[in-house]
């Protein structure tokens, strides 16, 4: 068998780059590691919060029931802790959003941040449809 020739099978070439994946092109697209972790931090705490207190209706309403201290529908139980954890979808947003992209982390709560970054986001959406 070591003699046959390898008809129709194309020896398997080696992985090539894909155009862009330079480290310069890869560090000039990526999020720098120090913005990586303030919109992190922001995200856990805009997240976090609101989905305790999501959890924390259910646990609520269950003893105040349970012990006869008030009598709670579950539809007011459900809308609470629903609330709460859409709190935390829009935490997503503002966690992203509010981060500082400079050197300098910014604000504590980064409001002053978010018209920025909505502006950033905003032009890297326009920017692949100018170029031609």
């Amino acid at each position: 068998m070591a003699g046959k020739p390898n008809r129709g099978i194309a020896p398997t070439p080696r992985a090539a780059k894909p155009p862009g994946s330079s480290k310069a092109g890869r560090s000039q697209q990526s999020i720098p590691p120090a913005v990586a972790n303030r919109m992190a931090r922001r995200i856990a705490v805009a997240t976090g919060v609101p989905s305790v207190l999501g959890m924390a209706t259910f646990v609520a309403s269950y003893l105040l029931v349970s012990r006869s201290v008030l009598d709670i529908p579950p539809a007011v139980t459900l809308v609470t802790s629903g609330g709460f954890f859409l709190l935390g979808v829009l935490g997503l947003s503002y966690g992203v959003l509010s981060a500082s992209w400079e050197d300098a982390p910014g604000s504590l709560l980064g409001f002053e941040q978010i018209g920025v970054n909505v502006g950033r986001l905003r032009n890297s959406f326009k920017r692949p449809s100018t170029g031609g």
